[in-house]
């Protein structure tokens, strides 16, 4: 079956629409393809709850695409600031780290959105880690990286952005990340809620200094992105 064809195409456009963003032809055919692989590998790896196609398009991959220009607008402002160098086909050189990623939610879908962005997915389950490999070679995303291990035992250089979607408290968050967030570098934490006592528990060497509400087309529910960078020195 062609994209075009795809039943959850008319849903993704109108989506996109609503979300501000334009993509190209051959970044949707992908987004739509890894619907699919998550539909057929959830029948026997259990990825995720959500089982209904266009539930999994709204709940999954919409939910995801709203991330997509907040971190697009913070990678620019790191790339200005110096914290993000140049490659050398004269791009910014980020390196994301999505913790906790699952079926590869949101990494995968910023890889597939920013094929300039060096995306690395960690997971705890090794059967998720695995699907993630999978899925970047049959979308051909070369920027795409899946380990299986414990966050806090990682050894690869740090990372420019640290993002997680409902991966765990935000104390906790920071706390298994610390070390592998790149000074001036910067955590967006994708929730559905904060709560005060969640707000409060940060700690105090880390700034929470953004809220951003996020809206998600077709979702009736709270959303948000949590921004936090290590506090400046006193």
């Amino acid at each position: 079956m062609s994209s075009e064809d795809h039943p959850q195409r008319a849903g993704l456009s109108v989506g996109l629409h609503a979300l501000g963003l334009s993509l190209p032809d051959e970044q949707i055919s992908r987004l739509l393809s890894y619907l699919d692989l998550i539909s057929r590998w959830n029948k026997t790896y259990n990825l995720t709850a959500v089982r209904d196609p266009n539930e999994m398009l709204t709940q999954h991959l919409l939910d995801c695409l709203a991330v997509v220009t907040p971190l697009a607008r913070a990678a620019a402002e790191l790339a200005r600031s110096g914290v993000v160098g140049q490659g050398a086909d004269g791009q910014p050189s980020l390196r994301l780290l999505d913790v906790g990623s699952g079926a590869g939610l949101p990494g995968v879908v910023l890889a597939i959105t920013h094929p300039e962005w060096a995306v690395t997915c960690v997971d705890t389950v090794g059967k998720k880690a695995a699907f993630i490999r999978q899925v970047g070679v049959e979308l051909g995303l070369r920027n795409l990286t899946a380990t299986h291990q414990r966050v806090e035992e990682m050894t690869t250089p740090a990372f420019h952005i640290v993002t997680s979607r409902a991966f765990a408290s935000l104390l906790d968050f920071v706390s298994l990340t610390r070390e592998r967030l790149a000074p001036g570098g910067l955590w967006a934490a994708m929730k559905a809620k904060l709560s005060d006592e969640e707000r409060a528990a940060v700690p105090t060497d880390v700034q929470m200094f953004h809220v951003e509400p996020l809206t998600v087309p077709g979702l009736d529910a709270q959303r948000c992105v949590v921004w936090l960078r290590h506090a400046p020195a006193a």
